[in-house]
């Protein structure tokens, strides 16, 4: 039965001055219950929910009727008059004059949507299609999408140009066997690991650039907080070094969270965390061995942070941001600048930032001297005939710049204080997962 959407309201614009007044609403039927001569229900949409109650001998009696029928998670059409109601969601209810079913939920559900769902998280992966029924997984990603916006709204305001990169491509970005190969006609290619080589391209002709792309790690990895296709929030400028770059970081990030609180509470109060606006602490890498040695944290020089040296700076600075900069170079990618653009410098002009115990970003400064790019590239025993496109751009006239990558999934995670990173993501893939 066709059924007409044209005076539809959403609920939660359904207020004090529609009491007394039909209104047309359409979702989902999300619970419903009979105590005697009521029949009550709770219909959704993805703006809020409403009570509808029926009464028996008052209510239309194929409405009542109906009311009584309709399987959970039901797509309906329903009209209805406004009704104060203190006690119900919003403080108002519907007293309904009409109801369609206009696709109905089979019944039983493979998996609880309630937001007290014990269904585990396999299970709920498996039907995701389902699973973002729930408020509890809609929260996650209403969150999401503020963090998303209020990043391109950042850049773009302050003259970043939004491009985008290749997800295709010939050789590795960033060297190492991790990556997925294709057949790309009669050429071997590769999924990018990283839009890196394309947004320096970029920076040194128009500046300055940001971008949201999907990259792909073929780590055979299994943990909480790592899964094979990403979307990486990116930034790349010219004249730029590892110390300006950082604070153009800390500015968004701290923009960032600010929205959240700003236009998420609802959510936040749903999830059950509590979010404050990040300060930033800036420590070398020296430094940061140093005070990890003095909680007992023992990192070698050149050594990588562990994951308990980055939960305890998680714990030393539970809300803030601590940017780990100066690391060492042989820890460092083939592109980042020595310290001083000296080929045996020691040090990188490279950076980590750790928020809420978990590396969120690395970046720095790039090197943008073909002789010295080179010369990296030899130490770090990759072929230079593969990057020859990358290594001809910086050949005329290549400025000094910087940048950084955040991975949208894992900073969604941290946000909302999630145990798993795939339920930050809309469709994980991970080493056993390529469906839905």
């Amino acid at each position: 039965m066709a059924v007409s959407f044209e005076k539809r309201v959403l609920i939660a614009d359904v207020s004090s001055k529609d009491e007394g007044k039909e209104v047309t609403l359409a979702g989902w039927w999300y619970d419903s219950r009979e105590l005697g001569k009521l029949r009550f229900a709770v219909v959704r949409d993805i703006s809020g929910e409403i009570q509808v109650t029926g009464f028996k001998g008052e209510t239309d009696a194929s409405v009542f009727d109906t009311m009584g029928k309709v399987n959970r998670e039901s797509v309906v059409l329903l009209k209805g008059i406004v009704k104060k109601a203190p006690k119900a969601p919003g403080g108002r209810e519907l007293a309904p004059t009409s109801l369609v079913v206009v696709h109905g939920a089979e019944n039983p559900l493979p998996i609880d949507v309630s937001d007290f769902s014990k269904t585990e998280l396999p299970k709920r992966l498996d039907t995701r299609f389902l699973d973002f029924h729930r408020r509890k997984t809609q929260a996650i990603f209403k969150i999401q999408h503020t963090l998303l916006q209020a990043f391109r709204a950042h850049f773009a305001g302050k003259g970043f140009l939004e491009m985008q990169p290749p997800c295709v491509i010939s050789a590795a970005s960033e060297g190492g066997a991790d990556l997925f190969k294709v057949q790309y006609f009669e050429k071997q290619g590769c999924l990018a690991q990283s839009p890196q080589l394309y947004k320096q391209m970029l920076a040194c002709s128009v500046e300055k650039v940001f971008m949201v792309t999907p990259v792909w790690r073929a780590e055979k990895h299994n943990t909480v907080r790592h899964i094979n296709e990403i979307r990486q929030m990116d930034i790349e400028a010219a004249f730029e070094n590892q110390m300006s770059i950082m604070k153009h970081e800390e500015e968004v990030l701290k923009h960032m969270i600010e929205e959240v609180l700003k236009q998420n509470a609802a959510d936040l109060a749903l999830l059950g965390v509590t979010l404050k606006v990040p300060q930033a602490h800036y420590f070398s890498y020296e430094e940061t061995i140093a005070l990890l040695k003095k909680h007992k944290i023992k990192i070698a020089y050149g050594e990588d942070l562990s994951p308990e040296a980055e939960k305890k700076l998680g714990e030393l600075y539970p809300d803030d941001m601590v940017f780990v900069h100066s690391w060492p170079l042989s820890l460092r990618a083939f592109y980042l600048m020595p310290k001083g653009e000296d080929a045996k410098a020691e040090l990188s002009e490279g950076f980590d930032c750790i928020y809420k115990g978990l590396e969120i970003t690395s970046g720095g400064q790039r090197i943008h001297l073909p002789t010295l790019l080179l010369t990296r590239l030899k130490v770090k025993k990759l072929n230079p005939k593969d990057f020859t496109d990358y290594i001809e751009s910086f050949k005329y006239g290549a400025p000094p710049h910087a940048g950084w990558s955040i991975g949208l999934e894992r900073m969604t995670q941290l946000v909302c204080g999630l145990d798993n990173i795939r339920e930050a993501t809309m469709f994980p893939r991970d080493r056993d997962r390529l469906t839905p």
